[in-house]
């Protein structure tokens, strides 16, 4: 399960979107034709195609009590399916065997949200997904794909949950867990780390730290997403004189085992070659 927040000392640059979000209230449908040519779109291509149901009309049960959320603007529910078939579906299509993997385990539902999830507790969640069951996308009124920010929000929710049912039907790769085994915090410590801290254990993010689950569905993540994946974990920076640099690349060298045990273990249990699913992927970038 992936979960991304923001914290309190960072909520007052945020605070005043409450006055011009109307929280909780359902999506207005003044427009019956162009929400019923909007429905027959979504049943055709996701629902009867792939199983999927699209949740885009605001229900309380895809949040949790205390969660107060925004629903998606009709106007932009059709470009979010685009760039969910664009960047998340075609990919997998284009590879050996996606397609067979895809459709097998395709989550039941995907839910958009307009805004960000506001908590109680005074932080905002940016993205959830519930492991193997349903995906969240928030932030979806600001849909803008040319935003690398906003667009690698998106694709490292998708990825990641996606990244979960592989390990979820297959276990871990030999012998994962080990490859780094001091260095993982705990589901409620992650958030403490910096980049740099994590990348000195030898891990892609803080939240990788969280568990070898999360460790494996984080470095696929990035892996498939950030075009920068190589020279931020794979190549050793050279000439290190400090200490800082010579942890860093020791990181780098252990994360480049943990990504060699996980193409392995894509290729020999879902036939998926990642190199190939990761070139599809940043041929859309």
């Amino acid at each position: 399960m992936k979960k991304i927040l923001i914290y309190f000392f960072m909520i007052l640059s945020i605070s005043s979107c409450y006055e011009n979000e109307e929280l909780n209230m359902p999506v207005k449908q003044n427009d019956s034709e162009l929400t019923s040519e909007l429905d027959i779109y979504i049943e055709e291509n996701f629902t009867e195609r792939y199983g999927m149901a699209i949740r885009y009309r605001y229900v309380d049960r895809y949040v949790n009590p205390g969660e107060r959320v925004t629903p998606p603007s009709l106007e932009a529910v059709r470009p979010m399916l685009d760039f969910i078939e664009n960047f998340w579906i075609n990919p997998y299509l284009e590879v050996g065997n996606g397609r067979a993997f895809f459709e097998d385990n395709v989550p039941a539902e995907i839910v958009l949200l307009g805004g960000l999830i506001y908590n109680d507790d005074g932080t905002v969640t940016l993205g959830t997904a519930d492991a193997g069951a349903q995906i969240t996308f928030t932030n979806v009124n600001a849909i803008d794909p040319d935003d690398v920010a906003w667009r690698d929000l998106q694709l490292q929710t998708v990825y990641h949950e996606f990244a979960h049912t592989v390990h979820q039907q297959f276990k871990l790769p030999n012998a994962f867990e080990a490859i780094s085994p001091r260095g993982y915090t705990s589901a409620g410590a992650w958030f403490t780390l910096t980049d740099e801290d994590a990348l000195k254990r030898g891990f892609v993010s803080p939240y990788a730290t969280s568990s070898p689950n999360e460790d494996f569905a984080e470095t696929v993540a990035f892996y498939l997403f950030d075009q920068d994946f190589m020279s931020k974990f794979m190549l050793e920076e050279p000439d290190c004189d400090n200490q800082d640099c010579i942890d860093e690349n020791n990181g780098r060298l252990l994360i480049r085992s943990k990504l060699q045990a996980i193409v392995d273990h894509y290729e020999k249990v879902t036939g998926i070659n990642l190199l190939e699913l990761r070139a599809a992927v940043q041929s859309r970038l």
